[in-house]
Order: C-alpha cells, then structure tokens, then sequence
C-alpha cells in the first residue's frame, strides 16, 4: 500500500540544522528510498538540480508518497555541516518504518470486527520532537493500537522523538497523513469515534466520557491546540479537569491523561 504522497510548491531558501535523522547526497538518498522508502519522511530538493539520478529519486518519492519539498538552495547548518556535501538532496529519515494510513485502517478494522475497543493516539501539528516521542511512548505503555501523525508542520520522527519515546517508537504502529480531516473522515467509516481535546469551558469532562469504545484520542500542537476542521470531525470533545488557575497542559502530559483514563476504563468494563 501506497503511504499518502505530497508534493510542495517551490519556496526559497532552506536551511536546516545537522542532526541524525537526516540523509543527504544523491547516491544515498537514492540507495535508501530503493532500500527503506517506509522511513523517509520527507525529501527536499534544489530547483537547479536536474539529472537522471534526481529525476528518479523524485520518481521514487512520488510511487512511495513521500513528500518533496522544492527549494531555490538549500544550507545545512550546526556544528559538523563544513563536511556535508549534500548534492542539492536532504532527506529526513524515521527512526522506525511508517505504515501506510490504508494499511493502519485494515488493521484496525480487523481488531475492530474481533470485538476490541481499539485506541488510536492522533497528534494534529505537534512540533515538539521531545512531546512527540512522550507521547508515543504512553501510547504503548497504556495500550493504544497506533499513533497518527500529520505530515505537515510535525516534528520529525527521527533520533529526538526516537530518544524521547525510550524505544518505544520502534515497537508500536505510526503513520504519517497529508489531510489528517480526511483521515478522521475514513477511521470514522472503519467504526471508530473520534475524541478531541480541548479547553473550551462547554467540553465534556473527561472522568464523564465513556472512552470504551473504539477510539481515536486527537491532542494538538503546542499553543494552539486542535485545528478548526479537525475540530469539526471530532464526534466529542472532552477536557481535563483541573484544580488551580492553570487552563491547560503540555501536550505530551495531557496525551497521557486522556490514554491511561481510556486504559482504566477499558481494564474496568464489564468482561475485562
């Protein structure tokens, strides 16, 4: 199965910091996406450069759905990048292979037909790698079936969200979408509800919501939270109670809250 594909408009200049997760250079982006396309989350190119091996690295991107971004000139930046000749092509890698959303709803649908209250951890343009990588690791410590990510304005899923999530990253179902509404819009026709957290003063408490059902629990970014048409697909919205004059917590912490409350929940219905 195809993982949802991309394609950016040009814009200018790129510059972007030297770390781990990332891939440079025309032969090596090449062998990687022939090699290990479900862990290429993003490849960026020069417009000027143009070329057998570049036309078939965007080839290869375009059949695997991996997003291509086009620049006027791309810089790597940070200590270390005097060394990187990177040929007009970076590519950002996943710490751990992707599965395409048409696989992930498959799989969710089969747990689904076999009676289990699936959980599915939906993060919408969370840009903290550190939260990120929290967020997945609860999602497995509680037992949520996934995590879904957006692919644009995301942390990337490389070594911080790696490190951040203790290895659990590599032990639990992720998948980058392009449309996250569109997405919501097909997990709710697989038989899941879609739950979204919010502050808003009108949300349903969260110790008051049955979450025995099969799931998808949406947190969003840092700041301004879940965007307004993934709002609107939400079927509840929900909210966390909370004593003192604070309205709101980090991310990572309220993904937390709400999946190891949808865990006890499920650990205390009937028949578990």
């Amino acid at each position: 199965m195809k993982k949802q594909g991309a394609g950016q408009k040009p814009s200018g200049e790129k510059s972007i910091r030297l770390s781990e997760d990332l891939l440079w250079g025309v032969h090596p982006v090449f062998e990687g996406l022939g090699k290990e396309a479900d862990r290429f989350t993003e490849i960026i190119l020069q417009k000027d450069r143009r070329g057998g091996k570049i036309e078939e690295i965007i080839e290869k991107a375009r059949q695997h759905g991996v997003k291509l971004t086009f620049v006027e000139s791309l810089r790597i930046t940070g200590e270390g990048s005097e060394q990187v000749r990177h040929q007009g092509v970076i590519a950002r890698i996943s710490g751990t292979p992707l599965m395409a959303f048409d696989d992930l709803v498959e799989k969710l649908k089969g747990r689904i037909a076999a009676g289990e209250n699936v959980r599915l951890m939906v993060c919408d343009t969370l840009q903290d790698p550190h939260n990120l990588g929290a967020i997945i690791r609860s999602a497995l410590a509680s037992g949520a079936a996934g995590v879904l990510v957006t692919r644009e304005r995301s942390a990337p899923l490389g070594g911080t969200a790696a490190k951040s999530s203790a290895g659990a990253m590599s032990h639990i179902d992720i998948c980058q979408v392009t449309n996250l509404v569109s997405a919501l819009k097909d997990l709710k026709k697989a038989g899941l509800w879609i739950f979204g957290a919010v502050k808003d003063a009108d949300a349903h408490s969260l110790y008051q919501t049955d979450l025995t059902v099969p799931a998808c629990l949406v947190v969003g970014g840092e700041g301004k939270g879940i965007r307004p048409l993934v709002k609107k697909e939400c079927d509840v919205l929900l909210s966390i109670p909370m004593a003192g004059s604070l309205d709101s917590l980090n991310s990572s912490v309220a993904a937390a809250v709400i999946l190891f409350e949808a865990m006890r929940q499920s650990m205390a219905a009937p028949g578990k």
